[in-house]
């Protein structure tokens, strides 16, 4: 009998760590190679993971809701005696080979790459393969391979192990298989068994959450980014009315007939277009060469809210687009990312952000870039409002923009020439044909 302990595998973005949300196999059942085992959640997407073995399910490792490092073993196949390809080592990507090779995820094509390792804190947890030959004897050992033996534990064992400071290679695991458990553990340091948390009693008025996934890596990007880059923020309110004159005709017009035209496909057009005269906002600064970078593309950053939280999925090239593909780009992205379909690579590399605050019906904002980003626009809600219309006061449908730039790379001169091209397009979007 072979068992082999699969690791959280890197799916090619740098993550740390990521969450179990549910697992599609159970133990005994039989799995084949890139058959979809569980799914999980990183701090960019929820991603399913297939099975780089075939064999049988021996055990779970880790439980739904749990939040894991990059490289811990999450699952134990029986292989059977067979003899298949081996996964990365712990801490490593899916099927990562010596020739730098990264196989493939679901949901991702094939690339090649220099294989880097990422550190790891204190020793390795475990292997990413476990040989454990037939024993005769009842008692469960710990499985062994070259170096030594490999304990069998859960992800949460092996740290109160390490909290300690038992090592769990001198221990035989009193659970199924072998498996090491909390109680093993706080028998061999003397411990008295962990109790849990107090729960709150019925009527408190507070509830604690834990931070991860989506929220603590958005929260952990907005600090980094307001206190690296120098925030600006502008304001312009525009009257709109033209445009969603424009917008009533585009609806019964027969190209644009199954096209659903927001507000937001038209900002997203006048911002492509307006970037072509201030290429800055479309730029990065980057601290490191000492160097600004200015893109001759615009991959276009959506903020979208979701029942994750915060995710910003991207429209590449967005500004080799016409406003009907436009409207259908961002109509999938949205509707992707509120399923939480988006993948982790479609949300990364961007170079400008809009953030649309007035579908919750909010006039303006002071955005926040997103880290490698020098500008960000917020669109407001389009209300009914008075408006002077030579020099009769009349109503007129009025929109708010509030832009934030990085002032190391757009001075106040290019920002406010950047919002205004902006709100000119919005104003009045037959000035689209001068640009």
């Amino acid at each position: 009998m072979t068992i082999k302990q699969f690791p959280l595998p890197d799916v090619g973005e740098g993550l740390t760590e990521a969450e179990i949300l549910g697992w599609r196999v159970k133990p005994g059942e039989p799995v084949t190679v890139n058959q979809v085992i569980v799914e999980i959640e990183t701090a960019k997407a929820s991603v399913e993971l297939p099975c780089p073995w075939a064999g049988t399910v021996r055990e779970l490792l880790v439980d739904p809701g749990q939040t894991v490092e990059v490289g811990s073993p999450i699952i134990a196949i029986d292989m059977g005696g067979s003899e298949t390809a081996e996964p990365a080592a712990s801490g490593g990507k899916i099927g990562e080979e010596s020739n730098g090779r990264i196989a493939t995820l679901v949901g991702y094509g094939p690339r090649t790459t220099s294989a880097k390792r990422r550190p790891r804190k204190g020793q390795a947890a475990a292997a990413a393969a476990v040989e454990a030959p037939p024993k005769p004897e009842p008692e469960a050992k710990p499985a062994v391979q070259a170096g030594g033996y490999v304990p069998l534990a859960k992800p949460p064992v092996r740290k109160l192990a390490k909290d300690l400071g038992v090592d769990l290679t001198g221990l035989t695991g009193s659970g199924s298989g072998g498996v090491i458990t909390r109680e093993d553990v706080q028998s061999a340091a003397g411990a008295p068994p962990v109790t849990a948390a107090p729960v709150a009693e019925p009527g408190a008025r507070e509830r604690r959450v834990p931070i991860k996934g989506v929220r603590k890596a958005t929260a952990q990007a907005m600090v980094n980014s307001a206190f690296t880059a120098p925030h600006v923020t502008e304001f312009l309110t525009i009257d709109v009315t033209p445009m969603m004159e424009l917008r009533e005709q585009l609806k019964k017009h027969p190209e644009f007939r199954d096209v659903k035209v927001t507000p937001l496909a038209f900002a997203a057009k006048a911002v492509c277009l307006a970037a072509r005269r201030t290429p800055d906002v479309n730029a990065t600064w980057d601290e490191a060469a000492g160097e600004i970078v200015y893109k001759d593309y615009v991959h276009l950053g959506i903020a979208a809210a979701t029942p994750r939280g915060l995710v910003v999925p991207k429209v590449r090239d967005a500004d080799q687009k016409s406003l009907k593909e436009l409207a259908q780009a961002l109509e999938q992205l949205t509707t992707t990312a509120r399923e939480g379909r988006t993948t982790p690579a479609d949300m990364v590399g961007g170079t400008f952000t809009i953030t649309n605050v007035g579908v919750f019906g909010v006039d303006t904002g002071t955005p926040i870039l997103n880290p490698g980003e020098s500008a960000i626009l917020a669109l407001g809600a389009v209300r009914d409002m008075p408006w002077v219309v030579d020099g009769q006061v009349v109503p007129r449908k009025v929109c708010q923009l509030a832009l934030s730039f990085d002032h190391r790379v757009v001075d106040g001169q290019q920002g406010s020439q950047f919002l205004a091209d902006v709100g000119a397009l919005l104003a009045n979007p037959a000035m689209a044909i001068t640009y």
